[in-house]
């Protein structure tokens, strides 16, 4: 290992993150690991890449130092960026497979017991077939998920990169806030989110921010296509803010017109859910009963809004094309993994089919700690409610809106909670 002090976190760090690998690696009785994942290799040597649809692989024997199979392109990324010293870069005329065998052969692993990511988006089946066909002394076994059992727990260097991409996040969805009116575009609002994200030192996450106006809030994973928004619509937004590949996000929803009395109550079922979470949450729960927590909460309203996915999933370090750790843990019934200090998650109690036709959205990223949890965010959850006019009539500012905590409606305080109600 090369030692270095210009890398994402302290030296120390990627030698503990090492050491404990390799602990794992002993324990399933692994002479070595050959580790694809972005992510994973992120995690173990502070290397990135938007070209990882070229194979790439980082080896860790047990007893030796690591060296990494790349693209001769990237090499230049393992000695800018990593402490890895030891490379053996193949040609886009040379097959990455072969080149990989042949370093195993070179360090001594070709009759060796070696782990794989076999789940690994970019270890793809036909790479794995060849590996197979030519690493024929050794024993191949797969190892997915080795590496991330260190990564669902973040140290307290993490929790702080993490906090600098929650500032883009922020700042973001303010943008966001800012920009949304009737007569502007769904596109004006996307660009507005994503400067402000940019400018607030946050790098290009793994997905761009979801920005759905009116029905179109109701098709799952839209975002911007040049639709204007109309008077009395609602803007649903997700933004996802990244920092050293580390993402943190959140769910907020503005309304252009009135607030109706269903959408109030529909503000308030998710905000008592995020209230009951940071209530409730922490270490000794497991993946279910947090999912149970927020999932009957939101079912447990009369707008006729349902959950229909997941209440949540772990996030942290990600590349296209999804900013979340969900296939580490996703908060879904039947899950009895125990929560743990130092487990980060996006909590969604969002609500789908509200009045029929709407998806709102309010959400938390948050971290456990010894004894609870606590949000990366400080942004208020309250919807934003402005003008119908919009921009013709040159309609007030995200700053000016009015909170919606206590608003009435047909005489009644549709600022309580469900709960509070019955």
């Amino acid at each position: 290992m090369r030692q270095r002090d210009d890398m994402t976190f302290p030296f120390e760090e990627y030698e503990r993150r090492l050491r404990e690998l390799r602990e794992r690696m002993a324990a399933r009785l692994l002479d070595a690991v050959v580790i694809t994942d972005p992510e994973n290799l992120m995690y173990l040597t502070d290397y990135q890449t938007t070209g990882y649809s070229f194979f790439q692989a980082l080896v860790v024997p047990l007893d030796d130092e690591p060296f990494m199979i790349t693209r001769h392109l990237e090499e230049s990324n393992i000695h800018a960026r990593t402490w890895v010293e030891k490379t053996r870069p193949y040609p886009d005329t040379g097959d990455a497979i072969q080149m990989l065998v042949e370093a195993l052969r070179e360090f001594g692993l070709s009759d060796k017991t070696v782990g794989y990511e076999r789940n690994s988006y970019f270890f793809p089946a036909y790479h794995q077939d060849a590996i197979h066909t030519t690493f024929r002394d050794g024993r191949l076994i797969d190892c997915f998920g080795i590496v991330e059992e260190g990564r669902v727990c973040k140290s307290p260097a993490e929790l702080e990169i993490m906090r600098r991409a929650a500032k883009a996040t922020e700042a973001g969805m303010r943008a966001g806030f800012e920009a949304c009116e009737a007569g502007v575009t769904e596109n004006e609002i996307g660009a507005a989110i994503s400067s402000a994200m940019f400018r607030a030192g946050g790098e290009p996450p793994a997905v761009m921010p979801y920005v759905v106006s009116g029905p179109r809030s109701m098709i799952g994973h839209a975002t911007w296509e040049g639709r204007t928004v109309q008077p009395g619509e609602h803007v649903f937004m997700e933004v996802g803010g990244c920092y050293r590949r580390y993402h943190t996000a959140m769910m907020r929803t503005v309304i252009c017109g009135e607030l109706t009395g269903a959408m109030a109550q529909a503000q308030e079922r998710m905000k008592f859910a995020l209230d009951e979470v940071h209530e409730q949450v922490q270490p000794g729960l497991t993946v279910s009963d947090v999912d149970n927590l927020v999932r009957n909460i939101i079912t447990d309203n009369m707008v006729g809004a349902s959950l229909i996915t997941r209440s949540g999933y772990s996030i942290g370090i990600a590349f296209p094309p999804s900013w979340d750790e969900g296939y580490i843990i996703s908060l879904k019934q039947g899950d009895s993994r125990v929560l743990k200090e130092g487990m980060t998650f996006h909590i969604l109690p969002w609500m789908w089919g509200v009045e029929g036709d709407k998806t709102v959205g309010i959400s938390d990223t948050i971290h456990v700690t010894a004894d609870g949890c606590e949000s990366f965010f400080g942004l208020d959850r309250d919807f934003v409610v402005k003008p119908a006019s919009g921009k013709s009539a040159g309609g007030r500012k995200a700053a000016e809106a009015a909170p919606v905590s206590a608003v009435k409606a047909n005489g009644e305080d549709k600022g309580a909670t469900h709960a509070e109600s019955d």
